[in-house]
């Protein structure tokens, strides 16, 4: 299926980020970006953009990008953009003639809108329109501003900025057939040349379907207002239904901040981050072997900021639509191996100093444990991810605890009850998931 996005307005509310609002960045990528990776994630792969102010600009940026993500692009150029939106869907007429998707160059969106909605089947002269119902909680949103619907039945009665009886907002995600432009030639007509005037003619006619997002999120980047609500909603989709205790509360805060501020203004890939992560584990781990409390807490220090900072590659690779499964398989290996040389490395501290060959078997029961833990980790996830309602936690005992363990036992200069404390919890822990996965079959 193809897509129309139309980025041809100046959007003058933004202009202190940028003389181009499509290419305003919002972590790491502009906002045209953003929104052709998350189409291209929902399946469409045949892009056609309408710009129109900075026009130059703005089309030289998408080539450079079309051509380093591998996405085609036909330009669509349009001299009257101080008009209404309506004029920048008019000027893809004798491209598009079957149905399409019509996306704001502007509006930030949860995936699950634009894959449901492309599903959906309308007749050759219908269009329809993602509403969101949620008009009295939406937070996102800015009341004012935005466009307002009116519907009944999944059909649209009304829309307009103005209108005083509504029920929906207009998300600015439709599946269109070629009637919209008609409809629109039509709106001409009576004077009103925006896109709302196109789906108001055929809402008329009974042909402008309305179609519920279902509580997914989406947000019209007008203004520094929005734009910070924008980013503040994306960091939230950093969150993992996976994060252990310390990764939620206190590990993920970090990693998002370290990344947003730091990562994100670099060209630096997802996978070096990960290595980078190793390295810092590696240096840590060298500590342990040296001796000492002093090695040992510099090591735990290491360790722990290691383990925020293997938070940033996931962050990069999801904020910035790198994400690869070699990627994710690349960052787990490292993390085995980062896992082994940390509790070898403090099972060669706890054992230096008086040979005592009790530390070793309980470094062993704390490694053995901490493998099994990883291990065990994929099947449970998929498990728990499948019987839990979005958004929400499960209980989990993983790396992030570990650390945790780690790093406040090197500061009391306690060792040996950090080793038994991990072959303790992580050996349970696996045990514990033994018996979930063995009574859900």
């Amino acid at each position: 299926m193809k897509c129309l996005i139309i980025a041809a307005g100046q959007g003058s509310r933004l202009s202190s980020r940028g003389d181009s609002k499509p290419l305003v960045p919002l972590l790491g990528l502009s906002l045209i970006e953003r929104v052709i990776l998350t189409a291209k994630r929902c399946g469409l792969t045949d892009f056609y953009v309408v710009t129109g102010y900075n026009g130059d600009k703005v089309r030289d940026y998408l080539s450079r990008f079309s051509q380093s993500r591998n996405i085609h692009i036909t330009h669509i150029t349009n001299e009257e953009w101080e008009r209404g939106n309506g004029i920048s869907v008019l000027k893809a007429k004798k491209l598009l003639n079957e149905n399409f998707i019509l996306l704001m160059g502007d509006h930030i969106f949860g995936e699950s809108i634009l894959v449901r909605l492309k599903n959906e089947r309308i007749a050759d002269d219908e269009v329809m329109l993602a509403v969101d119902y949620n008009i009295k909680t939406n937070k996102l949103v800015d009341g004012n501003d935005v466009t307002r619907v009116l519907a009944e039945d999944n059909r649209i009665l009304d829309i307009g900025k103005n209108i005083k009886n509504y029920n929906a907002y207009d998300t600015g995600i439709f599946l269109c057939s070629p009637a919209l432009f008609s409809a629109i030639e039509e709106s001409l007509h009576n004077e009103d040349d925006s896109l709302s005037g196109g789906i108001r003619v055929l809402a008329n006619k009974g042909k402008a379907k309305a179609f519920a997002i279902k509580g997914d999120f989406w947000i019209d980047v007008d203004d520094e207002k929005t734009f910070k609500k924008a980013e503040k909603k994306l960091l939230d989709t950093l969150k993992k239904t996976s994060d252990g205790p310390i990764s939620r509360y206190l590990n993920r805060p970090l990693s998002t901040r370290i990344t947003r501020y730091l990562f994100l203004r670099t060209d630096i890939t997802p996978s070096s981050v990960s290595f980078f992560s190793f390295i810092l584990a590696m240096v840590g781990a060298l500590f342990f072997f040296l001796g000492g409390y002093s090695n040992l807490v510099i090591g735990a220090l290491l360790a722990h900021l290691s383990c925020v900072i293997d938070g940033c590659d996931g962050e990069i690779a999801r904020l910035k639509f790198q994400v690869t499964e070699f990627g994710g398989w690349f960052d787990a290996v490292l993390d085995r191996y980062a896992d082994a040389f940390l509790l070898f490395g403090l099972t060669y501290h706890v054992y230096l100093p008086n040979r005592d060959i009790s530390a070793l078997f309980i470094g062993f029961l704390a490694i053995i444990g901490t493998f099994m833990n990883s291990y065990t980790a994929d099947k449970y996830d998929g498990l728990m991810k499948r019987r839990l309602k979005p958004g929400k936690f499960y209980f989990r005992l993983g790396r992030d605890v570990r650390m945790f363990i780690i790093f406040v036992g090197a500061l009391l200069n306690q060792p040996l009850i950090v080793l038994v404390v991990i072959a303790l919890l992580m050996n349970a822990e696996n045990i514990r998931r033994i018996v979930v996965l063995y009574r859900n079959g």
